[in-house]
Order: C-alpha cells, then sequence, then structure tokens
C-alpha cells in the first residue's frame, strides 16, 4: 500500500510561486508513474501534471504548461510540483496520485491517492 502526503499549500498572491510536495511510502516507487490534480469547490477533480517512474516523461495540462514543472526526486521518493505565476483561477485543493499506467490524465487511472493540499490564490 502506498501512502501519500501532500505538503506546501497555502495562500499566495496572483503571480506568485509555490512548490508542493508529495512524500511517497513505497518502494520501489520508481515504478509508479505520479500524478498531480485539483479541485476546485463545485466542480470535479481535474488533471494538472504527470511524471514517468523513471522521470524522464513529463504530461501537462494545457492550462499550467508554462508555468507549472513537475518533478520527482528518487532519493527522497518526493515528488514536486513547482507553480509559478499563478492565477486565482488555480485556486483549489492539490492531490497527488500513484499508478502504474502511462499516460494516466484521468482520476479513475490512479490508484493511491494523497489528502491533498489546499491552495489559494488571490486576485
Amino acid at each position: 500500500q502506498v501512502q501519500l502526503v501532500e505538503s506546501g499549500g497555502g495562500l499566495v498572491q496572483a503571480g506568485g510561486s509555490l512548490r508542493l510536495s508529495c512524500a511517497a511510502s513505497e518502494r520501489p516507487w520508481s515504478s509508479y508513474t505520479m500524478g498531480w490534480f485539483h479541485q476546485a469547490p463545485g466542480k470535479e477533480r481535474e488533471f494538472v501534471a504527470a511524471i514517468s517512474g523513471s522521470g524522464g516523461t513529463t504530461n501537462y495540462a494545457d492550462s499550467v504548461k508554462g508555468r507549472f514543472t513537475i518533478s520527482r526526486d528518487h532519493a527522497k521518493n518526493t515528488v514536486y510540483l513547482q507553480m509559478n505565476s499563478l492565477k486565482p483561477e488555480d485556486t483549489a485543493v492539490y492531490y497527488c496520485a500513484a499508478t502504474s499506467s502511462w499516460p494516466a490524465t484521468v482520476p479513475r487511472e490512479y490508484v493511491y491517492w494523497g489528502q491533498g493540499t489546499p491552495v489559494t490564490v488571490s486576485s
């Protein structure tokens, strides 16, 4: 059973930056694709970004391309989401998730989920 714990959310002004972290308990975790999703109040959970098990391939939602960067540190069993040029519409709870599939851009493809970390971007 993979346990995922997110951190790094908070309140930031529009144009600012945040870095989210997701620590995974499972080894060998390099076999898992890791993804980030977000869910705004009253809306469905949406794909943000994903990174392959090796870290060599990434995939982004069109809305975050050029602003967000996903990366992973195998030594720390951690995946990151660097979020720059944040906009009010980025406000949501951000979840990390793990799957053995690739590409994986919909929630139902993911098996393990963290508890989420809230991000609020003020205008």
